[in-house]
């Protein structure tokens, strides 16, 4: 169920708002090691199971410190999240980078760090070597194209920017086996924030039959499969999370019933979830500056779309409660909305909430992945502090709200003056 309640009461919020003023994000560290355990014990059946976590879904150094220490790995898509996922000690092959449009000098950094790399497109194969030479490891993203369909947030894959076609996988890999690779994963995204949990059953399936293809076609055996992200979160509250546990049955059904009989066991298996990890247990927190009734009624926050782009960007849905009413009939219908200069800065279109006064706190559901990552200065708006809510009860800042300084600090350089 979706709307994970905040553990933290109206008074508690008063008391950390004089501290630190609204709106901030806020994370619930306990909950969050333990959603990692229960990912790490639903495939515990799989020979080195390991979730890398999607650094851009909360690249905060503390939350992925915090997952290291579950045993999670760090998925990682740019130069300064390899940097990120280092400096809290996750290097190695602990690291998986993916990434589009890749420049030569993230092949360079990852090589370094000695992250698998993960390949989008056939042409990176000499970039790669031109810049970081040809590795022992390598993996290759893969588009089935029309052979799955996607969903409404990462799109129709045969139309998306991402991965090797079904057409040039084999060559991809021939290729860089005669390059002198001597061990190979294959990855897969076709889809993100998906609740049907037999969508990556059978994701499963079409990855477990191109391995066994792989090997009889190229004689590659496959080292790991990275069957990718898009496990979704229920945003609303009608809506149920995906049980891990019938996925990863579906899953060792069909490891049994097709990677056995080929002689590819053991294989391993592994994911680069970030929304599940993190999504239900992080919550915006924000307060009423004013209720303006026009057209409509409207209840304007200190937070606005720069805190969390989904609801504008996607017309996503994140549950909204009003902490100290909670017991109160939700009957009244507003849009609640945040000051930036879009008529789109809206987090809810006619919302049945209980009656909402200047000085209320909102606390705004689901926004622990994809929400402070999201944001950006439009506006001269400046993106907000970070929280974490320790398992002792405590609270610790683990990010900083933007300052008026950190906003045009970009504007003090010298001034440089090109002939051309």
């Amino acid at each position: 169920m979706s709307a994970i309640p905040l553990n933290l009461t109206k008074d508690q919020l008063t008391a950390l708002a004089e501290i630190v003023p609204t709106p901030f994000h806020i994370y619930d560290e306990g909950r969050i090691r333990e959603n990692a355990r229960v990912m790490n014990e639903a495939f515990s059946w799989i020979p080195g199971f390991k979730n890398y976590f999607a650094v851009k879904a909360c690249p905060n150094p503390e939350i992925i410190k915090i997952l290291k220490e579950e045993g999670f790995g760090a998925d990682c898509s740019s130069l300064p999240e390899l940097l990120m996922a280092e400096s809290v000690g996750i290097t190695g092959e602990d690291i998986m980078f993916t990434s589009n449009d890749t420049p030569a000098s993230e092949f360079v950094e990852a090589a370094r760090l000695g992250a698998i790399i993960n390949l989008d497109d056939i042409q990176h194969i000499k970039m790669l070597e031109d810049s970081a030479g040809i590795p022992e490891l390598i993996c290759f993203r893969y588009n089935p194209g029309s052979a799955r369909t996607g969903n409404v947030f990462i799109g129709d894959p045969a139309a998306a920017k991402y991965g090797v076609t079904t057409e040039q996988i084999l060559d991809a890999y021939i290729l860089m086996k005669k390059k002198g690779v001597k061990r190979f994963g294959l990855h897969t995204m076709v889809a993100s924030n998906e609740l049907n949990g037999e969508y990556f059953i059978e994701t499963a399936r079409m990855l477990f039959l191109l391995a066994v293809r792989l090997e009889k076609e190229a004689g590659i055996q496959l080292e790991f499969i990275n069957m990718g992200g898009g496990i979704g979160i229920p945003y609303r509250p009608d809506e149920k999370a995906v049980n891990l546990g019938e996925v990863s049955f579906g899953m060792k059904e069909l490891y049994e019933e097709i990677i056995i009989p080929a002689g590819l066991d053991p294989l391993k298996i592994v994911f680069e979830c970030g929304r599940m990890v993190t999504g239900p247990y992080g919550y915006l927190v924000s307060k009423v500056r004013q209720v303006a009734e026009k057209y409509k009624t409207y209840v304007g926050l200190d937070a606005c779309m720069t805190n969390l782009m989904r609801p504008a960007l996607y017309g996503a849905y994140h549950h909204i409660t009003v902490p100290g009413k909670e017991h109160e009939p939700a009957d009244t219908l507003y849009d609640v909305t945040g000051s930036l200069c879009e008529n789109n800065d809206k987090f809810a279109i006619d919302r049945k909430l209980p009656v909402i006064t200047a000085g209320d706190f909102v606390v705004i559901h689901d926004a622990g992945a994809h929400g402070h990552a999201m944001g950006f200065n439009y506006n001269g708006k400046l993106r907000s502090s970070e929280l974490l809510l320790q398992q002792d009860g405590s609270i610790r800042m683990i990010r900083r709200a933007e300052t008026i300084a950190d906003y045009l600090s970009t504007l003090n350089f010298e001034k440089l003056i090109v002939e051309i």
